[in-house]
């Protein structure tokens, strides 16, 4: 047996879930439940991005940017 990455399984998971709702088979559900699912994890998903774009851009602004007062030298 092969030892694998923490993450192999989470990877694989995601990967069924993109490749086309495999994981949670939304064929065969009603259309309503369908439609508030789908619209859910596009409303997480749009908030999670946006927050993690923002703390990655947070995170490269400089020191002095964030004073907001001037410097004199």
């Amino acid at each position: 047996m092969s030892k694998r990455r923490p993450g192999t399984r989470f990877v694989r998971a995601m990967m069924a879930l993109a490749v086309g709702g495999s994981a949670l088979q939304l064929s065969g559900c009603d259309p309503n439940v369908r439609a508030a699912l789908l619209g859910g994890l596009q409303q997480t998903t749009q908030s999670l991005s946006t927050a993690l774009i923002s703390a990655f851009f947070l995170s490269l602004q400089d020191d002095s940017d964030l004073a907001g007062g001037l410097t004199t030298t």
